[in-house]
């Protein structure tokens, strides 16, 4: 391939399904995306949220790990805040014990939920704040060079667990310019900043004993489909979805039919919530190529991690396929 591409996997709990078959769903994306030559896949922190399975995020990884042999796992990432550094050492290096060399450490400082959720969490509304620090103790304790004399993280793998900072603002960008991590933005749900970001991450960057040169992963959509019109359509129902989520307010929200969402997303506030997915690739495989290419340069990016978002599992299978399959294709 021309760049590296990875995946990102929501583990989605589509109407009618468990979350189990979920589970086995990203069992079955991750095969393809070891099969089709990716680099990576990850997987996001959420919590209260019906559609997504991933919550628990390190149990996910161990479980598509088991199942696959070479592709790199990880999270995409554990939102720091809600946890202790001491734990997720613990976690993350029982999962490079387990599966040495294909585990990666994602960390963000979002909550992944809302307000009464962070509570249940016993997450402190002030957490974020120690975010820089937090991320600093995680590199001592999956070092061995813990930050707290005598806490030492039990097991602690031979091998290296890489950090990567998750953001979608200037403030994720600087800090791994700081540390000299790599950086991946969240384009394919937060584009405004994309470009921003990556000139204060390179610009700022100090090399560190785990990377000597920047690193930019940037977030992109996509739906590949051997007709064209197929994936629009395919793209329409995963908008439509999303906007219903976001307005949704409990059992008492209508059942809005798709000529109404259509109708709100021509409102202000619709457009904004579809302009979440202004980076997204549609189309042919020649479509997507063209798309991710000229994406790759103009966000200056060194990897492309995709979020498939066909509705249904054997589309997104096949999006996976078609699209490694295409970018295989571009000249170097």
């Amino acid at each position: 391939m021309s760049i590296p591409l990875s995946i990102l996997d929501l583990a989605p709990i589509a109407p009618g399904q468990t979350a189990r078959e979920s589970f086995e769903g990203s069992v079955a994306l991750a095969q393809a995306a070891e099969r089709s030559g990716y680099r990576r896949v990850w997987y996001a922190e959420h919590h209260n949220m019906p559609t997504i399975a991933s919550s628990a995020t390190s149990v996910l990884i161990g479980y598509v790990a088991a199942h696959t042999s070479s592709i790199r796992l990880g999270s995409g990432g554990v939102m720091l805040p809600n946890h202790s550094p001491l734990t997720i050492a613990e976690q993350f290096g029982t999962l490079e014990t387990l599966f040495p060399g294909r585990i990666d450490l994602g960390l963000g400082r979002a909550p992944g939920s809302d307000q009464n959720t962070m509570r249940a969490l016993r997450r402190d509304p002030m957490s974020a704040d120690s975010f820089p620090q937090d991320v600093v103790e995680l590199q001592g304790f999956l070092s061995g060079d813990s930050r707290i004399p005598g806490v030492q993280a039990v097991p602690r793998a031979g091998g290296i667990v890489p950090l990567y900072i998750l953001g979608s603002s200037l403030f994720g960008a600087q800090l791994a310019a700081q540390l000299g991590l790599p950086y991946a933005f969240a384009s394919h749900f937060a584009p405004d900043a994309l470009h921003e970001a990556v000139a204060a991450y390179r610009g700022g960057f100090r090399p560190s004993a785990q990377l000597a040169e920047p690193h930019v992963i940037a977030g992109v959509n996509v739906v590949a489909s051997d007709d064209h019109d197929d994936a629009v359509e395919q793209a329409a129902t995963t908008r439509r979805a999303r906007v219903r989520g976001m307005i949704s307010r409990g059992p008492a929200t209508p059942d809005y039919s798709d000529a109404q969402i259509d109708e709100f997303l021509t409102t202000p506030n619709g457009r904004q919530i579809a302009s979440m997915m202004t980076y997204s690739a549609v189309g042919t495989p020649t479509e997507v190529r063209d798309y991710l290419d000229d994406f790759a340069r103009h966000a200056q990016a060194d990897e492309l991690i995709l979020a498939h978002q066909s509705p249904e599992l054997p589309a997104r299978l096949r999006s996976v396929e078609l699209t490694a399959e295409a970018m295989a294709s571009v000249s170097v």
